[in-house]
């Protein structure tokens, strides 16, 4: 930080500011300036102080206020095409509308009003059909901006609070848990096995795992770990963080930012139509103009043949093309539209029809960022799970050679094979009740609130009919070990609601790390057996070869009086 020097009027950091040198606070004092501060470089009480702020508190109301004002709204700043002038010349913007206008202005010269009205009325219907297509679609755009507004939980003046994601400001203290999204860039100061999704922002579809270190300025910011940002979900764990910047100052703002800087480029469909314009163009008026010469030639009166030439020339220009390519790609739009795309322009149909090699992140734009399991491994036997998302559709099929470490084992057939595999059904359980997310049903689609990966694990428990909330309901949660980089596992502990019920604990992480906590694993009957640790470990690597995320999951039942502790030896589910 810099020392302030007399005199000077202090205002609130670069990277936070959205408006002019602020005015001076009532106090006298506002939080210091630094140019473009590197928050994640700053130790939590110097970023603390760098704001104004209170890492237990928070921002007091009266400054909220001040600060609101001085900054304004916590939103990314609207891209407009213009007012209704602007989107109504765009429509103008075309070669071939430009002669039509020039062969309407010679006609009413020459006093042919009526051809002069079926040219100008062509170009009208030409011009609503782009400007109604224009303005449905920034409609369109419209709604699916109100619904990114989020609700943030922050600390002000001691007391927790629900406040709109719009109303934070920098120096706010906002509190996170898993499934809640980031409304703003923060500078954590707290958390507990926080973990966070940051594809929106980086194209990375796993969680990244966060704490407080201080990280040097020019760490990249999918490496910056100590930070939030805006546009992000918390996927697991709680935290806390300092709000750095808000709208249009947060990395989300920047590359909204930038994309408002791309220069608009000619379509393939708008430069052949300028080619085939001038082409046409001066095709017409050279032969306006011999047919002009040649009746000189015969002796005819110059302005009887002006008069012919002029309307020769006007004649000869295709009045319908504009408007026939403008319903036709008004129709392209429209079936688009079915799909659930959104065409602001017209021209980008053609585009996009034409073009050979799209070359694009894939998280998120190709995949719809959900993960789903779709295979299952027991010391029993091998299983298929089908469907995708986080949709129930779906079913657990035995696959159709069950590789087994070297061992064979068919299954039985059954409406669910979890009914003939107690190990199968253990581990469906597991999987589900050792578990953070929740996954629920919103209009059309479903809805996650949590890590993505264990949101596919409670998919998978439904579609081998597990009833996950009826076990949970007779054996609720009492205590948790949260997955940690170091740990690589997770676990939980659940006691029967019986008097005299037993505990279970379950356990799921990396393979290698399950394993190495395991020296039983579950037959197909529920018996326990000698742990075949060399079979899992190959069965591991043959799904991770097949481009497949590897988890482990185990069981071991335990006195009603014990506690959770890393477990030593567990019946591998």
């Amino acid at each position: 930080m810099r020392p302030r020097h007399h005199g000077e009027d202090p205002a609130l950091p670069t990277r936070a500011r959205a408006a002019p040198r602020p005015e001076p606070s009532s106090t006298g004092r506002q939080p210091d300036a630094v140019p473009d501060p590197a928050h994640h470089g700053l130790p939590v009480h110097e970023v603390v102080l760098l704001l104004e702020t209170d890492a237990a508190r928070g921002l007091g109301q009266a400054e909220v206020a001040r600060r609101r004002a001085q900054f304004g709204a916590n939103e990314l700043p609207r891209s407009r095409g213009g007012g209704i002038a602007r989107k109504l010349g765009r429509q103008f913007n075309n070669p071939l509308v430009y002669v039509l206008l020039a062969a309407a202005a010679v006609t009413v010269v020459l006093g042919a009003f009526l051809d002069a009205g079926v040219i100008l009325a062509v170009v009208l219907v030409n011009t609503l059909i782009g400007f109604v297509q224009e303005v449905r679609a920034e409609a369109a755009l419209d709604a699916l901006h109100s619904l990114v507004r989020t609700h943030a939980t922050v600390m002000r003046g001691g007391e927790r609070r629900q406040v709109p994601s719009e109303d934070l400001v920098p120096g706010d203290l906002v509190l996170l848990e898993a499934g809640d999204k980031v409304p703003a860039d923060l500078r954590l100061v707290r958390l507990s096995a926080l973990r966070a999704d940051e594809s929106a922002l980086t194209g990375e579809s796993d969680p990244v795992p966060k704490d407080e270190v201080v990280l040097p300025p020019v760490t990249p910011v999918a490496d910056r770990r100590n930070m939030l940002y805006s546009g992000t979900l918390v996927t697991a764990g709680t935290g806390a963080g300092v709000v750095v910047a808000i709208g249009g100052e947060t990395e989300l703002g920047e590359i909204h930012r930038l994309m408002g800087t791309v220069r608009p480029v000619a379509t393939p469909l708008t430069v052949k139509l300028a080619r085939f314009s001038s082409t046409l163009t001066i095709a017409i008026l050279a032969l306006a103009a011999v047919a002009f010469l040649a009746g000189l030639a015969h002796g005819e009166q110059p302005g009887q043949m002006f008069t012919a030439a002029v309307a020769l020339a006007v004649g000869a220009i295709p009045e319908g093309l504009p408007a026939a390519v403008t319903v036709t790609l008004a129709i392209g739009v429209r079936r688009m539209a079915r799909r659930r795309a959104v065409v602001r322009r017209l021209p980008v149909v053609e585009t996009l029809g034409s073009t050979t090699v799209i070359c694009s992140d894939k998280t998120g734009t190709f995949t719809e960022n959900q993960m789903t399991v779709r295979a299952l491994w027991t010391p029993s036997g091998t299983y298929d799970v089908t469907g995708s998302g986080y949709g129930p559709e779906g079913r657990i099929a035995p696959s159709a050679a069950q590789h087994t470490g070297g061992r064979q084992h068919v299954a039985d057939s059954a409406e669910h094979p979890a009914d003939g595999d107690a190990a199968l059904q253990w581990s469906l359980l597991g999987g589900a009740a050792c578990n953070d997310a929740t996954v629920r049903r919103e209009g059309q689609g479903w809805h996650v609130r949590g890590d993505p990966t264990e949101a596919a694990m409670l998919v998978a428990a439904g579609k081998g009919g597990m009833d996950v909330s009826g076990f949970l309901a007779a054996n609720p949660r009492k205590q948790e070990l949260p997955f940690t980089s170091e740990r690589q596992f997770m676990a939980t502990l659940h006691l029967s609601t019986l008097p005299h019920g037993a505990g279970v604990v379950f356990v799921k992480g990396a393979a290698e790390r399950v394993l190495d906590l395991c020296g039983t694993e579950m037959d197909r009957y529920g018996a326990n057996r000698p742990l075949h640790r060399q079979a899992a470990l190959n069965a591991a690597h043959a799904l991770a070869d097949s481009g497949l995320r590897v988890l482990a999951t185990a069981m071991m039942r335990l006195p009603r009086t014990a506690g959770l502790s890393p477990p030593s030896n567990c019946g591998a589910g």
